[in-house]
């Protein structure tokens, strides 16, 4: 199939988008919009009251964005009237049914493909959030597309660490109803049950009469006691692991395809280079790191750090949804880079110091933030010693002047206990990314490679190409700074 093929499936089809403010979806409304401009409609699910808030958060939280630069420069003039007429904004929710849309009889009777990017990205969230929005989110999607009389694809946005913490090479399979990654063969995940463990636990806390700070604090403590009690590492993946399951057992007859990416970075080329919203793993030590508040990190130097930019995430989403249009199938492919041209973490450790030497971030004071280069321990052992003789035993030795000193340096000893919660904190919840020792299976996408290689400009998804020390020094850590840091 020739890229031309694939703007062309699109020529007047109708989508709905759930996610629409999403980083993921903002690239994909924008991509579509841009290589097809005679697609039918594109409707776009946003969680709000009415139409009118959903209408403004469009305008404010997508259209907007610098990421429609070149599609407001093309259109110039007629740009609104195109939006207009190509975009509808829609007020709803995928935790609730019919995904919270009041009139979804004429939407319906309308839609060609529906692409599902909404969900919470949060590792530790409110476990009956995480079940809310992505395990019954999906299955209120799925409900919804079931009743699609013209619905051609149902594309699943997930991401390959649903798989959990393994080893060696991770297959592109569904995941089957109940499957548990614990390794013990009598264990299976009860997702209704787990519904119900939820909401008992939330009844329970109310009649306590528990705060609603409390109440966050257990919840999210629940989400990632059951997650790892399951085998998974927390309770976003978890969440979407049995998003996925529920996708797979309700489908019925409606096409499925399932992407599953891993760490999604800044643009590669499309429609520029280094575009991003919303800090996501790496991005999270990338910022403390520059803003001083990070010395030391918790990771194994030579473990693979397996990225890929966003555009080459959309274009294989647009590739996939119209090769697979009308295949009654279910299909799963990861968008990763582990296998073909594997970056680590200890090369990006030193892209980052050379980029912050060169560039200090400028501190509140207006003086430039002086950075050396990240200390990596590669053994919680290690991380731990290094954590408690350079800032906790500091701070304990600080706490007592205060007691003396009438609390002379409160503010101080506050500044550096929270800088050192933090990075343990951190240190935490991405231990599993750091020491991962998989990589996933792409073999699934060959075909997405070969048909890019035909036409670089349009649906480009070459990770095997990309120079990751000129992306990141150039092009992703630059747009970590414009888009994130302001």
């Amino acid at each position: 199939m020739e890229c031309k093929d694939v703007a062309e499936r699109l020529h007047g089809k109708t989508i709905l988008v759930t996610g629409s403010t999403g980083y993921l979806a903002k690239l994909f409304v924008e991509k579509v919009l841009r290589v097809q401009p005679h697609i039918k409609k594109m409707y776009l699910l946003i969680r709000s009251p009415d139409n009118d808030a959903a209408a403004e958060r469009l305008e404010t939280q997508v259209l907007n964005k610098d990421l429609f630069t070149v599609l407001r420069e093309a259109h110039g003039a007629n740009f609104k009237s195109f939006i207009s007429d190509k975009l509808s904004p829609i007020p709803g929710d995928i935790a609730h049914e019919n995904m919270g849309i009041d009139d979804n009889e004429k939407l319906q009777s309308e839609l060609d493909v529906i692409v599902h990017s909404a969900a919470t990205t949060k590792f530790d969230e409110r476990y009956d959030l995480a079940l809310s929005t992505n395990t019954f989110g999906a299955k209120n999607v799925i409900e919804f597309a079931k009743k699609c009389v013209n619905l051609g694809m149902l594309l699943y946005v997930s991401t390959a660490y649903v798989s959990g913490v393994r080893t060696g090479l991770i297959p592109e399979k569904p995941f089957r109803m109940g499957e548990s990654l614990n390794g013990i063969s009598t264990t299976t995940v009860d997702i209704y049950q787990e519904l119900k463990l939820a909401e008992d636990k939330l009844k329970e806390l109310d009649n306590k009469g528990v705060t609603e700070q409390r109440k966050s604090v257990i919840m999210k403590e629940l989400g990632l006691q059951r997650a790892k009690y399951f085998g998974w590492p927390n309770t976003y993946v978890f969440s979407k692991a049995m998003g996925e399951m529920l996708l797979g057992q309700l489908r019925d007859h409606v096409p499925l395809v399932i992407v599953r990416p891993t760490i999604v970075t800044a643009t590669y080329m499309e429609p520029f280079p280094g575009w991003i919203e919303n800090t996501r793993t790496i991005d999270t030590l990338l910022v403390a790191y520059a803003l001083g508040k990070v010395k030391c990190f918790l990771a194994d130097p030579e473990a693979i750090m397996d990225v890929v930019p966003g555009d080459m995430v959309i274009n294989a989403m647009i590739m996939l949804l119209t090769s697979h249009f009308r295949q009654p199938s279910e299909e799963v492919y990861h968008l990763c880079s582990s296998i073909r041209n594997p970056p680590t973490y200890y090369k990006f450790r030193d892209w980052s110091y050379q980029y912050f030497m060169k560039h200090p971030h400028v501190g509140k004071n207006g003086k430039p933030i002086k950075v050396k280069r990240l200390t990596m321990k590669s053994t919680w052992r290690s991380f731990y010693i290094f954590m408690n003789l350079r800032f906790n035993l500091p701070l304990k030795v600080l706490s007592m002047i205060n007691c003396v000193a009438c609390n002379l340096f409160g503010d101080k000893y506050k500044k550096h206990r929270k800088l050192y919660k933090y990075a343990v904190r951190v240190a935490l919840l991405y231990k599993p990314y750091v020491f991962f020792k998989g990589r996933f299976d792409d073999s699934h996408s060959e075909w997405l490679r070969a048909t890019s290689n035909n036409d670089k400009k349009m649906f480009y998804y070459g990770i095997q190409d990309i120079n990751w020390d000129s992306y990141f020094t150039s092009v992703h850590i630059p747009g970590v700074v414009k888009y994130l840091m302001i």
